[in-house]
Formats: structure tokens, sequence, C-alpha cells
């Protein structure tokens, strides 16, 4: 009997998908669990865990085709099955006309944004010892947190049904075993080195190549090209004297990193654009449609993260009630499993304000677009020293441009240049 694996649904309002990769091949063994293929739509990419284990029968959906969400895209069977070598009688992928018996299409969804532990037996195999249990029932985001510290996790006292370890379960054992999470180096003030550009071949005679653009890519620049059509782009630029945050880093850095956190200055500028978010509610707001606008009481920052295969923006919800540690763990987080394709759809959505850092590249200052339906959007430049007149003598202090887009059918220039001043006086402020 064979098990229909369907295109998820990665998002409310997600309708569709494109499969970007497989990673497995018609005739491979397949754990379930274990990572399967690659989708992309316009919020997310993703890994897509098996829904149960075998073999890969057929692949039904090609690399590079977009389907409807609940679209067969390939099925399983049990092991000794024969594989099918030849293509679908109709080169049109089927939607799934019922959910599988065993793993619902939701429990696809559920796990598709985290890279699962490739292991576990069968169902029919599996042992029923507590430990056993443990092992075998947690959710495939547990067995990765406790993989990647190299936890077992019949060690852990599971409080969920027939002894699940759930995911408050390992976060406390690791928190009781001081686990710390690897700590990468802070951010220096001078560029960082930039990512790598892909590089390209040219055939032998060509004067030029041609390739489609990614999904990724695409999205982004139809999302881009809306922007500049919807808002009426207007930028301002500041420059700020980071001397105070950079002493205040120095002296908490150590602190943070005990509680394996990573102290980066955006955690100190997100910091003071909760406060001055509230201060200037107009920048936290939205416009829908031509003549309304929405005001949020939560301020949801999103943090652009700069990828290989393009850009995505997580999203730090709640901002206002968070203090600077809770802050620099969750843009740590967001960003670490941005990168990895762990991000859950609700990550990448709501979002009330976005900031952009191309200064970790060693950009000076930018002019970024503004993420629709948000009115604004804050570009961080490089840290880097220069001389000042402070009390009419010359200092070498570390200056940093900040550069704020705003939609000016909602802001007007006087109150964007008294925002951006407000979040100036806060970083500069002892």
């Amino acid at each position: 009997m064979s098990t229909d694996v369907i295109m998820p649904q990665m998002g409310e309002s997600i309708a569709e998908g494109t499969v970007t990769k497989w990673l497995k091949q018609v005739g491979d063994t397949i754990k379930r669990d274990e990572p399967l293929f690659e989708i992309s739509t316009d919020k997310v990419d993703a890994e897509i865990p098996a829904a149960a284990g075998g073999v890969l029968l057929e692949i039904v959906v090609q690399e590079g085709e977009t389907v409807l969400i609940n679209t067969v895209v390939a099925r399983i069977g049990e092991i000794g099955e024969v594989a099918s070598t030849s293509k679908p009688e109709s080169s049109s992928p089927r939607p799934a006309e019922a959910a599988p018996a065993e793993p619902a299409p939701v429990a696809a969804t559920a796990t598709a944004t985290v890279v699962p532990i490739t292991g576990g037996d069968d169902a029919t195999t599996r042992p029923q010892e507590l430990d056993h249990r443990r092992k075998t029932k947690s959710s495939p985001l547990v067995r990765n947190i406790a993989k990647e510290h190299g936890v077992d996790i019949a060690l852990v006292d599971g409080s969920g049904a027939s002894g699940r370890v759930t995911k408050k379960d390992i976060l406390l054992y690791l928190d009781q075993s001081k686990v710390a999470t690897p700590i990468e180096a802070p951010r220096p003030a001078t560029p960082a080195p930039a990512a790598p550009t892909p590089s390209i071949t040219f055939p032998a005679g060509e004067r030029q190549v041609r390739e489609k653009m990614t999904v990724m890519r695409k999205k982004i620049a139809e999302h881009m090209i809306m922007s500049r059509r919807t808002s009426a782009h207007v930028q301002t630029w500041q420059e700020c004297d980071m001397h105070n945050v950079v002493k205040r880093r120095a002296a908490l850095k150590d602190q943070f990193a005990k509680d394996g956190v990573k102290l980066t200055y955006t955690a100190f500028i997100a910091e003071a654009l909760a406060r001055g978010l509230q201060a200037f509610p107009t920048l936290n707001a939205s416009i829908e449609g031509e003549d309304t606008v929405v005001y949020h009481k939560d301020i949801n920052i999103g943090i652009a993260v700069a990828l290989d295969w393009g850009l995505i923006v997580p999203v730090v919800k709640g901002t206002q009630q968070m203090n600077l540690l809770g802050l620099a763990n969750s843009i740590n987080d967001l960003a670490e499993r941005a990168r990895s394709k762990r991000l859950s759809p609700d990550e990448v959505q709501g979002g009330t304000f976005t900031i952009t850092n191309p200064g970790v590249f060693g950009s000076l200052m930018g002019a970024p677009i503004i993420s629709q339906p948000q009115v604004a959007i804050l570009g961080v430049g490089v840290i880097k020293k220069r001389p000042v007149v402070i009390d009419d003598a010359i200092a070498i202090r570390p200056i940093m441009y900040l550069s704020l887009s705003f939609d000016h059918r909602l802001v007007d220039g006087a109150q964007a240049a008294k925002f951006l001043s407000f979040i100036v006086d806060e970083l500069e402020k002892p």
C-alpha cells in the first residue's frame, strides 16, 4: 500500500508551492521524518520531511514545477515494493483524493520547517519501553534540538502523553544541564566579508549565459516592484555616535555568552526601535486599501537576513515586551533558522516594521525599499571610527549612519525626522 506525498500548505494565505529540489530519487529507501524534498513559496523556503517510511516509488512533480497545495507530488511504498521508472499517465499532478491513513497532511505542514533527525524505525517495529517511546514519539523539532546539543532523549523526563518529550522538556533539560548553544564570534566594527557570489561558467565560445531566476529571487523581484508602485518612497538619514552602545555591549557580552546568547548591535537597535515605535505609533502602522490606516498595538520587527540564495525577513513579535536579552536571543534564533530553512510560515508574517543591516557587509548607508503593507524600514550602516567634534574638541568615535525609508502617503518628513532622531537619542544616551 502506497502513501501519497502532498504539497503542504505553508501558511493560511499560501495556495501553491514550487518543488525546488528532490533530496531522494526513485528507488531510494526513506525513513519517516527524513528530509524528502525542498519547496519554495512566496513566504518561506523549507525542507519537507517524509510522512512515512519506505521506498520512494514515484516522483510526480518535477523540480521547478509549481502546483497547488494538497497536490500529490510523490508516492512512498513499503520496502520491497517495485518502484515506478515511468512517468505518470498524466503529466499534470493530481490533487490528493484523501488524507493518508497514518500521517495526516497537517503533520507534514507542522514539521516542514524543521530539519529532522534521520533515524527511527518503522512504527510496526518500535519498542514500547518508556525510553524508546520518548525517542520515537518526540517530534522532529525535539529530536533536532537534542542532536544539536548531543543529548540522549532517553535521559530527558517527558511530560507529554506516554512519556513524550516536548519542546519545553528538552529546553528545560538543556537549561538545567548548562548546555549552551554554540557562540558565534561577535560582529566586528570593521566590515565583515560578503557572502560568496555564485560563479558563472561560460561555455567555450559563448559570451553570454541565460538562466531562469530562482523562485525566491522571482518572488523578491515581484514584491519589490509592487512596493515601489504602491508606496510614495522618501528617505531621510542621520548619523549616530555608537560610543555608549559599544561600551554597553562590551560590559554585557560575556554575561550574555554564559547564557548561550550572542549579543549583537542589532539587538540594541531593536531595543531602541521598540521604544521609538511606541512613541511614534504612525510608524508602526500599515495602509489597507487606498484610505484605511491600521495601527498595531504589538511591535513586530522584521529582521532582514541575507541568504546565499536570496533574502528572507523573519519577524520578532511583541518586542515592546522584551528586554535586551530576550531580543538578542530571538534575533539570533530566527536568523540561524532562516539560514537553515527551519522557519515556520508564521515566523515570516505579521511584521509591522523592518530592519535591514547592509552595514554588516561594509555598506556605509542605503535606501531600502519598504516591505508592504508596512510604512517604513530602517537601514543600518557599518560602524566605523571617525573624527568628530565634541565640545569644541576633536575625538575619535564609532559612527553609524541610519537611513529611514518611509511612505509619504502616511508619514510626513518632519515626523520621520523626529522618529529617527528619537532612535539616535536612545542609542547615544548613557
